[in-house]
């Protein structure tokens, strides 16, 4: 039986991976890491290591939220590999000593951020220590990850801002210290996620969700302003300060948000105010951020894309509608995997509290592509950010008897020199060619013709009649379980009963299907006006698992049969499990005619073992135009297929070597990494 290690002390090392993280302005006398990205604690031992201990057989569990779960993905146990794998919560030990053992874990990509406890589990449970987990641009898998490292530079670690104001003739320049490192803001940006209604109402699924940059967005749009929550700052344009701080007194982010900790909401801001430090929050917690200005912006109160002003015959206006000098609001980059392909990037959200959304005071995010193209259906709040950079502008005339009478109007008007501080200097950026195209062109017209039709839509909140669609997980790796849904919806003014069949096929590229691997039964199902109900089909590796096809694809179907009027309602949607990646470690520098190693791993997620395993490279000098192929055998669950390649470069220049793997149940998995061979 394997002895327990007796632990005297656990080193976080928060100066060497604070560093490695990226996080070290925030201080070293805490750790904090990012998702997707490996970091090294110490274990100091008060007995040596003796063969029995077991160390390969370690467990450890990291777990955040108060009602932390592994169903919720709060919470992750998980033991010893022998190589890290960035797709689930890992790690790997290695002895530096008689009583000292180093441990490597790496957090999954998508794991929810926030403060985590560190677990050894031994049978018994020995708490090794806290740490904080951010989102990770640096880190491709994860949804806020950014190419360029001069952007990370701006938009997640510079503390230093221009914000915009005046009118587009007049622009000024208001410096703004976003002050995301200071002492103490982090946790006071951890506890804004704390403090809002979500997690009041249900903490567990709020605490589950913040592996979402779209959902933290969503909550720091809403926490930003004091409206419907103890949100950290108060609203005021009536020019009446007296009993707080006029929003033009504030410079920096950090006093605003201390003097929320200790003492609730603060007063008083204005848009640019609750822009900065939504900023502040979002780099904070990882997410890269800006600060954008509108000039001439509308606000539509009722979603027809139209800024109105009526004049009474004695010159009296009557209006809701209204267009600001300026307007402020942020834009975070992001995947948006809840929308289709193409809109991921720049998302517009905004903390000032103008309209409320599903019941608060928030608003976005919505990707700026889709404000240019007039999604409007797109969530979240689309129609009113389209409005507030490309609404139309009608003005008319009241008579005494009630008539109204159009006397002008401007297609013009609104949405002028968008910008935002340049990256790397202090320079405005002109962004207007992202959020609409040049004014009065036809595509401009088009698009806002489009717009409308689609408002109406949207301010109709439902279509009538039956509806299903059907919901799966973000991401579905081959070989694991997973549960899918199908969700109806009665949008009638009658009670409904019908029936659901829900049922998942192979399929492949080309849109064949193949034998069944999921079926839910034939379910009777009542549905009151406006109720909503769902289904679950499990699709498990045991009954897929023989029958996919190299592809990876599976149909869900999903069809509906109102008993009342036999009409059917049918939807299916597409599901790819992907394969594990390829990684690829080059040891060493690429120079000619010196050996140069490459060792390829591949993780297997498989419930059983990978057969007749392979690797193949090849690559233009490298190999010769040959390709080289090497056996690995058999590859158990849960284990590592590797190999090692060795190339002796003939000529300097950039050189891809392209790395194949196949096996018997997983094959045509292909990787490349790019080598630079000098003298």
């Amino acid at each position: 039986m394997d002895q327990a290690l007796d632990v005297a002390k656990c080193d976080l090392a928060c100066k060497e991976n604070n560093t490695e993280h990226h996080t070290v302005l925030f201080g070293v006398d805490q750790l904090i890491v990012r998702r997707g990205q490996p970091f090294t604690i110490s274990l100091h031992l008060n007995q040596g290591i003796q063969p029995q201990n077991g160390i390969n057989n370690l467990a450890f569990i990291a777990k955040t939220g108060p009602i932390p779960s592994e169903i919720s993905g709060t919470q992750a146990k998980f033991g010893v590999s022998k190589f890290i794998s960035r797709v689930f919560w890992s790690a790997t030990v290695t002895v530096t000593s008689e009583t000292i053992i180093s441990v490597t874990i790496c957090p999954s990509y998508n794991a929810p951020i926030g403060l985590y406890t560190l677990l050894l589990d031994q049978g018994q449970q020995f708490q090794l220590g806290e740490f904080v987990l951010l989102f990770n641009p640096w880190c491709k898998r994860d949804g806020v990850y950014m190419l360029s490292e001069e952007e990370r530079q701006e938009y997640v670690l510079s503390q230093d801002g221009l914000i915009y104001r005046g009118t587009p003739l007049r622009m000024s320049a208001l410096p703004w210290n976003f002050a995301q490192f200071e002492p103490g803001i982090l946790d006071i940006c951890l506890k804004i996620l704390d403090k809002n209604l979500n997690y009041l109402k249900n903490a567990d699924q709020d605490c589950s969700e913040r592996n979402n940059p779209v959902y933290v967005t969503r909550v720091v749009s809403a926490m930003i302003n004091s409206l419907d929550d103890r949100g950290v700052l108060v609203g005021n344009w009536s020019g009446d300060f007296s009993d707080g701080v006029p929003p033009t007194k504030w410079k920096e982010s950090a006093s605003i948000l201390r003097e929320w900790a200790e003492h609730g909401p603060v007063k008083y801001g204005q848009c640019w105010v609750f822009a900065a430090v939504a900023c502040t929050v979002s780099r904070a917690l990882g997410i890269p951020c800006r600060v954008v200005t509108n000039f001439g912006s509308a606000h539509d109160t009722n979603g027809d894309l139209l800024v109105k002003y009526f004049h009474h015959i004695d010159d009296e206006t009557i209006t809701e509608d209204s267009i600001w000098n300026f307007h402020v609001w942020n834009e975070s980059w992001m995947t948006r995997p809840d929308l289709k392909l193409g809109y991921e990037g720049w998302q517009a959200s905004d903390s000032t509290p103008q309209e409320m959304s599903d019941g608060i005071f928030c608003c976005g995010p919505v990707p700026v592509r889709a404000i240019k193209e007039g999604e409007l259906t797109f969530l979240y709040d689309c129609p009113f950010l389209y409005a507030e950079v490309n609404a139309d502008v009608e003005e008319y005339i009241i008579l005494s008897n009630g008539e109204e009478i159009k006397v002008s109007g401007s297609t013009t008007e609104v949405g002028k020199n968008i910008s935002t501080k340049a990256v790397g200097k202090n320079e405005r950026e002109d962004i207007t060619h992202l959020y609409k195209y040049p004014e009065d062109s036809e595509e401009e017209r088009k698009v806002f013709e489009k717009a409308q039709k689609q408002s109406k839509l949207v301010m109709e909140d439902a279509e009538p009649g039956l509806h299903i669609r059907i919901k799966v997980p973000e991401e579905m790796v081959l070989g694991s379980d997973y549960e899918v849904l199908a969700i109806i919806k009665n949008n009638t003014p009658d009670i409904k009963s019908c029936k659901l069949m829900f049922y998942a096929q192979v399929e492949t590229y080309n849109g064949k299907l193949g034998a069944t691997c999921g079926l839910a039964d034939l379910t009777d199902v009542r549905l009151t006006t406006g109720e909503e109900k769902q289904a679950t089909l499990k699709l498990e590796y045991a009954q897929y698992g023989e029958i996919i096809r190299p592809e990876g694809m599976i149909r869900l179907i999903a069809l509906l049969i109102d008993n009342a009027t036999r009409e059917l309602h049918r939807v299916t949607k597409t599901v790819l499990l992907t394969s594990p990646d390829i990684t690829v470690i080059v040891d060493g520098e690429g120079k000619v005619n010196h050996e140069l190693s490459v060792q390829v791993l591949l993780y297997n997620p498989l419930p059983e073992p990978l057969e007749n395993c392979s690797f193949s490279a090849q690559s233009p000098n490298l190999t010769q135009g040959k390709t080289i192929t090497q056996k690995v055998g058999t590859v158990g669950p849960g284990d590592y297929a590797t190999t090692t390649f060795e190339f002796t470069p003939m000529m300097t220049g950039k050189r891809n070597v392209v790395v194949d793997f196949n096996s018997d149940k997983l094959s045509n998995i292909t990787a490349y990494e790019t080598i630079d061979i000098t003298e």
